[in-house]
């Protein structure tokens, strides 16, 4: 039985995910020496860190070797939409329109950001390029 996904990352998973979703599939060493020098991590933390999200059914690994390559199952989009139905269940009562709302009042919207907003709700594109629906 696979692992079932966690609805939501940590921020230490998060970052690992981030430095695979860029680069593609990689060692842990690899990941180790992509990820910004002022937040270096300790080689076991980043292991510990990927077998977590293997667990969690984030990641998969294939023998190179000796070495483990490490690979994300899904997308980052796909993750950020998973955050987001996870935010909106726990506080919005799934109402993606309180999430929405909250957003707005939280901290404003100034006149450009507006008029993008209704581009979009009435499908038409952000540039004025009405585009085809296909």
């Amino acid at each position: 039985m696979p692992p079932t996904r966690s609805a939501t990352l940590t921020e230490a998973e998060l970052r690992l995910m981030d430095v695979l979703w860029q680069q593609g599939p990689s060692t842990v060493q690899q990941v180790l020496e992509a990820l910004p020098k002022k937040a270096q991590l300790a080689y076991n933390s980043v292991l510990t860190t990927i077998r977590i999200l293997e667990k969690k059914g984030y990641l998969r690994h294939i023998k190179d070797g000796r070495a483990h390559v490490y690979r994300p199952l899904i997308e980052r989009a796909e993750a950020s939409r998973s955050e987001i139905r996870h935010l909106a269940h726990r506080f919005f009562e799934n109402s993606h329109e309180m999430l929405v709302l909250n957003i707005l009042e939280d901290r404003g919207v100034d006149a450009e950001e507006l008029k993008r907003l209704r581009q979009l709700l009435e499908g038409t594109q952000p540039d004025g390029d009405k585009g085809s629906a296909s």
